[in-house]
């Protein structure tokens, strides 16, 4: 009698679990063009859940009404979702240079072997699972890893290349110090391989291109249909 009960609320948890995990899902576009965003990375900041979008922009993650979601691409701003609905969710992202967002955006510390330890685990090979080389999780992983790489190197570029560090070398301000910034942003190649003299040489050299520039080129490109205009 006291199995059968036991079997009953076990049943009545499990059915409880599966109603708690829902879907999140939506497609991301580029602003102004809606062009399909794939390889958007998507982050569930409750559960710390990612994953990408795929092809055609689209992404599913389980979540619940109250989650925030966070979507991010290099060269794109960030955008930050609170879930209010289970309903498909459009995230429009609009392109780093044509915001003219603060430059060193990634500016806060980021550890992703901590935060993410579930993903390195995840993306481990052993000889003898294959599970580990063509199961989907372990794919997923190991395309986050990259992702995250590339996204420790950019917040390095970010802590030398600053506003303040830059705007200290060249005589230029506000709008056309982030232009500037953008057309010479530097690698994490040459950041790691330079000393902070041939970091303010580049800059400087840099501003003499920037002054060779034409009035039009010191921009950045105008959206194919910019929202502001229609």
């Amino acid at each position: 009698m006291k199995f059968r009960y036991l079997l009953m609320l076990c049943i009545g948890l499990l059915s409880l679990n599966v109603k708690a995990q829902q879907i999140i899902r939506g497609q991301v576009v580029e602003t102004g063009t809606n062009t399909k965003m794939p390889e958007v990375l998507v982050r569930n900041t409750n559960s710390s859940q990612v994953t990408f979008t795929d092809n055609s922009g689209n992404f599913k993650l389980n979540g619940v009404v109250g989650n925030i979601v966070i979507f991010s691409s290099p060269g794109y701003v960030s955008d930050t979702l609170y879930i209010a609905d289970l309903n498909a969710k459009k995230i429009v992202m609009t392109p780093l240079g044509i915001a003219l967002r603060q430059v060193n955006v990634r500016g806060q510390r980021f550890d992703p072997k901590s935060e993410y330890a579930q993903v390195y685990q995840k993306s481990k090979v052993y000889a003898l699972s294959p599970t580990t080389w063509f199961g989907k999780d372990a794919k997923d992983a190991r395309r986050l890893k990259k992702y995250f790489a590339k996204e420790v190197q950019e917040r390095q570029i970010d802590s030398v290349f600053t506003k303040v560090y830059v705007g200290s070398l060249v005589p230029l301000k506000d709008r056309e110090l982030e232009i500037f910034m953008n057309l010479y942003r530097p690698t994490y190649e040459f950041m790691r391989s330079n000393s902070g003299e041939s970091m303010a040489a580049y800059i400087n050299d840099s501003y003499k291109k920037y002054l060779a520039l034409p009035a039009d080129k010191r921009s950045v490109p105008k959206l194919l249909a910019d929202p502001a205009q229609q």
